[in-house]
């Protein structure tokens, strides 16, 4: 049995499968959690066969109270685990007064409320344990609000904001935190989000999940606190340090408006 783990979570398609590869890839047994059970079931089996590696599937859906816990308490149970990835979240494309709270509500306990309480749990086990790294899957959203993906935006600033302050809080222990910051990526993530019609995606070409998964994985061992992947991200993520507010924002609305 693996004496060093990584728990990942939103595990079963897109950047997380693929981060999931990677920690089996590097030696580690890997936690792999997610709603789908039997895409992680099938992933697990697709693991062990490539690298050798124990896997362990827990489905859990993290848009629930209490799961983040759950989770943590079954994936701890008799591992160290060394690295933690909050991969897992959601979104909305559509105006903010468009829709009820439901879905804006489960987006918010993802992206914030299970990603926060995983790391207060992680922390304190990493540094009992001989250290860890944390790997926070934040985005370019992080950098400017987002009209027609106003919650998803802030909630992606909150994750940004809490990597870098924790991280800060562990200069030099052994636990790193690393945000991760990329731009859209070929995932399932558009069409779950309902940004398939988004000017967006007319727009931008979009890198494949293993590469963006590959440069959080090297900026999270080298202990990075942030990573933006690709040049034109980059760009995106500096503007707003330069420009206007109101500009970016507004730029932002062009990019994430809906066309029937």
């Amino acid at each position: 049995m693996s004496d060093r783990w990584a728990l990942v979570t939103g595990a079963s398609e897109g950047l997380g499968r693929e981060f999931a590869d990677l920690a089996a890839k590097s030696g580690r047994g890997v936690i792999l959690a997610a709603r789908q059970k039997d895409k992680l079931d099938t992933l697990a089996e697709e693991l062990q066969d490539r690298h050798g590696q124990d896997c362990v599937v827990i489905p859990s859906d993290l848009s629930q109270a209490g799961a983040a816990d759950k989770l943590w308490a079954d994936a701890s149970d008799g591992r160290r685990i060394e690295v933690l990835v909050n991969n897992a979240g959601l979104g909305r494309n559509g105006p903010f007064a468009d829709e009820g709270w439901e879905r804006e509500a489960q987006s918010i306990h993802v992206n914030i409320t299970a990603l926060t309480a995983l790391m207060k749990q992680a922390i304190p086990h990493m540094q009992a344990n001989g250290g860890g790294r944390i790997l926070n899957v934040a985005s370019t959203a992080s950098f400017m609000p987002g009209p027609n993906m106003a919650v998803y935006h802030a909630t992606k600033a909150y994750v940004l904001s809490l990597s870098e302050a924790v991280a800060e809080e562990l200069r030099g222990t052994k636990v790193s935190i690393t945000a991760l910051c990329p731009g859209a990526t070929d995932t399932n993530f558009f069409a779950s989000a309902d940004l398939e019609k988004g000017m967006l995606l007319n727009r931008m070409p979009m890198p494949s999940a293993r590469s963006v998964a590959e440069a959080g994985w090297l900026a999270m061992i080298a202990g990075k606190r942030i990573k933006v992947t690709g040049i034109d991200n980059s760009i995106f993520a500096f503007l707003p340090r330069i420009a206007p507010r109101s500009l970016t924002t507004r730029l932002a609305s062009v990019f994430l408006a809906r066309r029937e």
